[in-house]
């Protein structure tokens, strides 16, 4: 694998490692697993058969990646979210349960798009979409589709803000803001935030995160 770094103390069953990509210690990757190039996997993580990872991905220390979830370019997971991908579990050793595990329609699978960062401790419940560029608080519970740009935190997540693709809040003058740091430029429709026109022209920013909403 080209350029790719795995600790001598972590597991890597798949072949399907990006480049530049570095695996550290006491981490398992299962076979089947997909993760993309220059991505950052920490330690005492666990990948089962079936996660895909995008390219520039940092997955820190503590997580648990199961069948379904897919993570896309850019995603930030802090330490500990939890991850879940059934949503009415029992054990499939349970003989009463035994049935409905005979194939993968049970699988809820989990979509974290480009960008979004989920903080340290946050649960997501299997189903959900996270948004692009979205934030996910600290400690926060998932149990609905988060949007795009939007900051939420609490139990359950409510949404309590807007951010940037660069990560600083964003505060909305009328139905139009403007990024502190990057001057990035945002429009606002009511529960949705999309880039501004004039921003979808400018070079480097890619087609997922051109969204507009009129």
């Amino acid at each position: 694998m080209d350029n790719v770094y795995i600790h001598p103390k972590a597991i890597v069953e798949s072949k399907s490692i990006g480049k530049g990509t570095r695996i550290w210690a006491f981490t398992h990757v299962m076979k089947g697993v997909a993760i993309g190039a220059h991505c950052n996997v920490g330690e005492h993580c666990f990948l089962e058969t079936g996660v895909v990872i995008g390219d520039n991905v940092t997955v820190k220390n503590g997580n648990e990646l199961w069948d379904g979830v897919t993570l896309a370019e850019g995603v930030f997971v802090g330490p500990n979210v939890t991850f879940t991908n059934d949503l009415y579990p029992r054990s499939p050793r349970l003989p009463q349960a035994a049935s409905r595990y005979n194939n993968l329609q049970w699988r809820c699978p989990t979509l974290v798009n480009e960008g979004a960062s989920l903080g340290a401790g946050a649960i997501v419940l299997a189903g959900n979409v996270i948004g692009a560029f979205a934030l996910v608080g600290a400690g926060a519970l998932v149990t609905r589709d988060v949007p795009d740009y939007a900051l939420v935190t609490g139990a359950p997540a409510r949404v309590v803000g807007w951010v940037c693709q660069c990560g600083l809040q964003l505060r909305f003058e009328g139905a139009t803001a403007a990024c502190e740091g990057c001057r990035m430029e945002f429009v606002q429709n009511p529960g949705l935030v999309g880039l501004n026109h004039a921003q979808t022209v400018s070079a480097g920013v890619s087609n997922a995160s051109q969204r507009r909403f009129e």
